[in-house]
């Protein structure tokens, strides 16, 4: 049995199990409908399996498929390594680098780290995705994103992760806000009791978000519920809640450290345990091209 699969075959069989039908995958290749259900079959015939369950005009991976993807992934990253360095004999890092980081991380951190990694390098093309939490660690796991930045740590058992750096919460409020009032007006302020924890009116992040996972971690220990007036996926819309006077929020220092600076919102004085960690997540079966290792050093030693 002849096994002499193509480069070819394999971009059609990763497109097919990335974009789940031959029409999509097709579209994203520029291939023709016929020329990409071609060569998927003949892939099929020339490994002597099937790679995809057909329900309808979907096509999932089945087992076997889902064993084979992230050695396909491998392949035609190593492919394009192998191009890449034979068109840059000198050395200097070539490359797309996909990046997936969870709000805070991609807004107030990367940005200005990218920029610098770039001007160091400049025939790289870093691309920045921003997700909450969750989307990251699924960016991840379908092949979406090269590496992922999150706030909190990864849970994720069928990802590889490292502590980056360190983040602090704060509780804000603005500044007429009663319990605002309340600590500016004692001689020594008196963290949130419990009480005020439980009858507060709150404006959090979403569901998914590391900032409210380590939120709702600590606060829950003390009161068994909050009342939660909004959820909201942006720190800005978060800010803007609050300096209305809608509630008390949890952010980053780093997102309202401006905010706080200017007297626009107030940083409340609690006892709760609102320290995180930023973490670098990837797929152990992912690529790990020399651009991606030396992002990665260059980040580590930030």
């Amino acid at each position: 049995m002849s096994h002499a699969v193509t480069f070819r075959q394999l971009q059609v069989f990763v497109a097919v199990a990335r974009e789940g039908t031959v029409v999509a995958a097709a579209r994203y290749l520029s291939l023709s409908q016929s020329a990409t259900s071609q060569a998927l079959g003949e892939l099929e015939r020339q490994l002597g399996v099937g790679l995809f369950e057909r329900p309808g005009r979907k096509l999932r991976l089945n087992d076997m498929g889902r064993h084979l993807l992230p050695r396909a992934e491998r392949l035609l990253d190593g492919m394009a390594d192998f191009v890449a360095a034979a068109e840059e004999p000198d050395g200097r890092l070539r490359g797309t680098l996909n990046i997936s980081a969870s709000a805070t991380v991609g807004t107030y951190l990367l940005p200005m780290l990218a920029g610098r990694f770039s001007d160091a390098h400049q025939g790289v093309d870093l691309r920045l995705r921003l997700r909450n939490t969750g989307e990251v660690i699924n960016d991840l796991l379908r092949f979406d994103a090269d590496i992922g930045l999150i706030e909190g740590r990864c849970h994720e058992p069928r990802l590889q992760s490292e502590a980056w750096c360190e983040d602090r919460l704060v509780i804000i409020a603005a500044p007429s806000h009663p319990l605002a009032q309340q600590q500016s007006q004692q001689q020594t302020q008196q963290p949130l009791s419990d009480a005020d924890l439980a009858g507060a009116e709150w404006i959090l992040r979403e569901t998914g978000s590391g900032t409210r996972e380590v939120f709702e971690a600590a606060v829950l220990h003390h009161v068994k519920r909050l009342s939660v007036r909004m959820k909201l996926s942006q720190h800005e819309a978060i800010k803007q809640a609050v300096m209305a006077g809608f509630g008390l929020g949890c952010l980053s220092h780093l997102s309202v450290a401006g905010e706080l600076e200017r007297g626009e919102l107030v940083a409340l004085e609690n006892s709760l345990s609102l320290s995180r960690t930023f973490s670098l997540v990837w797929h152990p079966d992912r690529y790990r091209s020399p651009l991606w290792q030396a992002f990665k050093v260059f980040l580590t030693e930030q």
